[in-house]
């Protein structure tokens, strides 16, 4: 007779009076609260976070991209990641951005404008040219803002000259134009003497025949 061998039985891992935990749903964002911290409070600080509004407008409108169950709390991450990067000097990330958008951008403008030339009747043309030159103007910004990005501008610094004398005297030339029209000539200073006297010219001299232009002569009486 052949014997009968029992079958072995699976091993599980479950114990009795243990269910599994439920699956973590990924649109469902887990904020770190602080210790004694009620759940309104926790969700104010988290308001006010960077990341978190962008991950909020970013999830809005990213659902026929990725899909619905794109993980939220990934996301967050991911924008700290981006936020330290930045802070530490790294644009690698923001250039990267800045190169796709014009990249999309200059696509989005060769459809509209391919459109606008299909296009059989005045006004729908005109819409179609006005959306790709819109998208064409926006893609060039964007490369504009990648360069100054990549080769910022030199700012200029302007030093006010001073001219330094011997000792512990300084002439400000710019001090020196702003006052110019308050400066005393030289000759004007002569003519006059100290503290504002004018010069004595001497005594006045007396009338007489010589000069008879200058003699006094009375009041006339006319009618």
């Amino acid at each position: 007779m052949a014997e009968k061998k029992a079958a072995a039985k699976p091993a599980t891992s479950k114990q009795p009076g243990k269910q599994a935990a439920p699956p973590r749903d990924p649109q469902t964002l887990t904020l770190d609260g602080k210790q004694d911290e009620a759940l309104p409070q926790t969700k104010a600080r988290a308001a006010t976070k960077a990341s978190i509004n962008a991950v909020m407008v970013v999830n809005a409108f990213q659902g026929n991209i990725m899909g619905k169950d794109v993980d939220i709390g990934e996301l967050v991450t991911t924008m700290q990641t981006t936020f330290k990067e930045v802070n530490d000097g790294d644009l690698s990330t923001m250039e990267a951005m800045l190169v796709g958008q014009a990249t999309a951008l200059q696509t989005m403008f060769t459809s509209l404008a391919m459109k606008a030339a299909n296009q059989e009747y005045l006004k729908n043309y005109q819409s179609f040219m006005v959306l790709a030159l819109k998208a064409q103007a926006q893609s060039r910004a964007t490369i504009s803002a990648l360069v100054d990005l990549k080769y910022p501008k030199q700012t200029a610094t302007f030093v006010k000259q001073a001219n330094i004398a011997n000792g512990p005297q300084q002439v400000n030339n710019g001090a020196a134009l702003s006052h110019a029209g308050n400066i005393q000539s030289e000759p004007n200073k002569l003519l006059e003497a100290d503290h504002g006297q004018r010069m004595d010219f001497g005594a006045q001299g007396k009338t007489g025949r010589v000069n008879q232009a200058v003699a006094t002569v009375e009041a006339v009486h006319r009618a």
